[in-house]
């Protein structure tokens, strides 16, 4: 993401430069293996340690979105103590497992879309080794989003159901797949996908346009052209909070339809679910629901993505440029 780390020589002279090698120059098909490895695995390492930090305030968000009658603002953290006491304290990280399932290959996927993303809107635009200007920074991180939110999708849908149902209706994550099947129909693995798509498109660009954007404010005005670990934790957590508050109503809109079924509910499109939801609850309170927990949740689970992935990526470079000069 603009690292500005040299595969040879470690030099934080410069951002957004393509790494390249000063000894030992590999072939330029081996470099992009390379650069795509490094992306896939410190977007999967990215996403698996903030998923697990937030874990129980991400199932107790899913479930205070699937209720239908409001609750109040500190009703979400009586939640979390509640199930602490009748579960045990593993259970407020019931379903990570398939939230893990998920968000690994997701969040490798979009990482590395994102790089790719720059890389190709950097040619089309003029902008080769050098910061993309606004506009394609933001549709880089739309497409990045909606890439990876497209090929695990389902998955989603299953880490949804085991959040909000108890455990003994779904023993693992097999079983939530199988019963679904046979239950509702196959196509419901795919319940809710629209508004994912239209709410990722907003939440993607944003989060990425932000905290790119903001890296880039950070070194032409402090003059470190690398910003510090806790920086970047910053610059995450402004992004997450401006990227999920911009596509909330849409994630609301979205869990209602996944957990349907287990619900007692019947959403069949995004417009009769806003509809429903708006008439019983209000537009506030229905649309943003658990908005609150989430302005905990968001912040920083993207900080810790999007400064593990930064700090993996310059390590593993540092890793393969050592690599390279013993060679």
């Amino acid at each position: 993401m603009g690292n500005g780390v040299k595969e040879g020589q470690v030099d934080f002279r410069q951002q957004d430069v393509e790494p390249v090698t000063s000894t030992h120059l590999p072939s330029e098909g081996n470099q992009e293996k390379k650069k795509v490895l490094n992306s896939l695995m410190s977007g999967a390492l990215a996403g698996a340690v903030a998923k697990t930090a937030v874990a129980p305030l991400d199932r107790t968000k899913i479930m205070f979105q699937g209720e239908s009658h409001w609750l109040l603002q500190n009703a979400s953290y009586r939640l979390i103590y509640r199930t602490y006491l009748n579960e045990g304290f593993w259970s407020l990280w019931r379903g990570n497992s398939a939230t893990m399932v998920r968000v690994i290959p997701y969040a490798a996927i979009q990482f590395c879309a994102h790089e790719e993303y720059k890389q190709l809107l950097g040619s089309y635009y003029g902008f080769q080794g050098k910061a993309l200007t606004p506009f394609p920074r933001f549709i880089a991180g739309s497409l990045a989003g909606t890439t990876a939110a497209m090929l695990t999708y389902p998955l989603d849908m299953v880490r949804a159901r085991m959040a909000v149902t108890p455990k003994e209706m779904y023993s693992n994550i097999v079983h939530v797949f199988i019963r679904i099947s046979r239950e509702e129909g196959l196509k419901t693995l795919y319940r809710g996908f629209t508004p994912t798509i239209l709410g990722v498109i907003p939440y993607a660009g944003l989060s990425f346009f932000t905290y790119e954007t903001l890296k880039k404010l950070h070194a032409d005005h402090s003059g470190k052209l690398q910003p510090s670990p806790p920086e970047r934790l910053l610059f995450g957590a402004c992004a997450g909070l401006i990227g999920q508050s911009a596509s909330y109503p849409l994630d609301v809109v979205r869990r209602r339809m996944q957990t349907a079924g287990v619900m007692g509910h019947t959403y069949s499109s995004i417009l009769l679910t806003m509809q429903e939801i708006i008439r019983e609850e209000g537009l506030i309170r229905g649309l943003y629901k658990g908005l609150s927990m989430n302005w905990v949740k968001g912040p920083i689970a993207v900080g810790i993505s999007f400064t593990t992935f930064d700090l993996t990526q310059i390590l593993l470079r540092k890793l393969q440029h050592s690599t390279n000069v013993e060679r």
